[in-house]
């Protein structure tokens, strides 16, 4: 039996149909370094921004976490236990007054904590959206220059979907990001929904104590 080549095989191109034409080999040669760096820098954009994301959302849940032990203490504080401090004149109205201003300072920062989500994500989004890298060669200048903003609208900063890194090209790092992108948005809406849950079944219920 013959042994099968060891060859890698070139993955298809996720969208191909979305390059634009190739430019030309020489302007290939100077596109593509400039077009490693941004990708170089982009990503390390997206990796800042997600460990920023992550730091929040460890913060989140602490607050999350403090705000919820906070709201179970006042809720149960008419019949807790104080042992000698039973028979302290307005001991628990005091308890209590005390513990509903940590409840709104955890949610102040837990609502802080998803402001910086939001900002995080914010990051993220704009990094995957500037991957692309558009000439900018100035009038009457022979020096190519390039950027991630676009100066021509016939330019689409793909290369024309050529690889940039061994098989992948700027189209398929745009979906690797987009994909990232997509799992913290879903993550942060859900993280909004579960906490907008718990506060209407937290209304509901000190309707009816």
């Amino acid at each position: 039996m013959e042994s099968s080549a060891a060859t890698p095989i070139r993955p298809p191109h996720r969208n191909p149909t979305a390059a634009s034409p190739s430019p030309s080999p020489s302007s290939l040669r100077l596109w593509r370094p400039a077009a490693q760096r941004n990708l170089r820098n982009q990503w390390s954009r997206l990796v800042k921004a997600k460990d920023d994301w992550l730091a929040a959302a460890d913060e989140g849940l602490s607050h999350a976490t403090a705000l919820a032990n906070a709201r179970y203490l006042f809720r149960f504080m008419p019949g807790t236990d104080l042992g000698a401090l039973k028979d302290m004149p307005g001991i628990r109205d005091k308890a209590r007054g005390k513990l509903a201003l940590r409840e709104e300072q955890y949610r102040s920062m837990l609502l802080s904590s998803y402001q910086e989500m939001v900002h995080a994500l914010s990051h993220l989004v704009n990094a995957s959206r500037s991957m692309r890298c558009f000439s900018n060669v100035p009038a009457n200048s022979a020096v190519a220059r390039y950027s991630d903003c676009q100066a021509d609208v016939n330019d689409s900063g793909d290369g024309g979907g050529i690889p940039v890194f061994k098989w992948l090209s700027i189209l398929e790092f745009e979906g690797l990001a987009q994909e990232l992108v997509d799992m913290f948005v879903s993550e942060l809406m859900l993280k909004v929904y579960l906490v907008t849950w718990r506060a209407n079944v937290n209304v509901k219920k000190s309707r009816y104590h």
